[in-house]
């Protein structure tokens, strides 16, 4: 997925970018909230999401936020050391997807960042845009839950056909163990960390494809798309 950074601190920007890029972003960084408007031209949509500091030299974040909303529809996701409830609003009501309050965990920021980019993945299925994912031999039917490999149907449970997909949907992306639990089983890490073992290891069994799921150490998983 492609990301547009907005953020004047270059060493900021640096570190987030590197922990980006190792989670399977390609990040552009804006150093402005010019810089950024230039990058959202009108009749482009190259990027997933936008990660929006509002603290810009140039212009008022806020500001940034209402006029990249006007250009595109691209997810924005705002960044600020204001706390109150009445900013997080005003962020909202201007069109941010979502709103993060330094300091954050890097854990939590991506995420946030992957909700934000699923909800509008969905969105777009719902329009008919997207129904199904095709992995080489593996073809994942969304709608109906329904997963075939070579065209024989596996038959899954209800959280393996969920944690396939939530992998497959960004094919060399790691989740994070935390994020995987939380979207999966919409619980915390503490005391599922076997479940999701034991989930991973009996998709790779089901599908008779052991690398497919690939288990990144210390870290978590990603799929990694098996050729067609």
């Amino acid at each position: 997925m492609r990301l547009l950074l907005v953020e004047d601190d270059n060493h900021v920007a640096a570190a987030l970018s590197a922990v980006l890029a190792r989670h399977g972003f390609d990040v552009t960084h804006a150093r402005s909230g010019e810089e950024a408007l230039q990058a959202l031209v009108p009749e482009s949509d190259c990027f997933g999401v936008v990660l929006l500091d509002l603290g810009l030299p140039d212009q008022d974040g806020y500001e940034v936020c209402g006029k990249i909303r006007k250009r595109t529809s691209t997810p924005v996701i705002m960044v600020t050391a204001r706390s109150d409830v009445r900013s997080r609003i005003h962020g909202l009501n201007l069109g941010a997807d979502d709103y993060v309050v330094k300091p954050y965990d890097t854990g939590e920021l991506l995420a946030r960042i992957h909700a934000v980019s699923r909800r509008t993945s969905h969105e777009d299925t719902s329009s008919g845009i997207e129904t199904e994912l095709r992995l080489g031999p593996v073809h994942i039917e969304l709608p109906n839950r329904r997963v075939s490999v070579d065209g024989s149907v596996i038959q899954l449970t209800r959280k393996e056909f969920d944690l396939l997909a939530l992998l497959a949907q960004r094919p060399g992306v790691v989740f994070r163990r935390e994020q995987i639990i939380s979207e999966v089983w919409q619980t915390s890490w503490e005391g599922t960390g076997r479940t999701l073992e034991v989930h991973v290891a009996s998709l790779r069994a089901k599908l008779r494809m052991p690398a497919l799921i690939e288990t990144v150490r210390g870290v978590g998983y990603r799929l990694v798309a098996p050729a067609a």
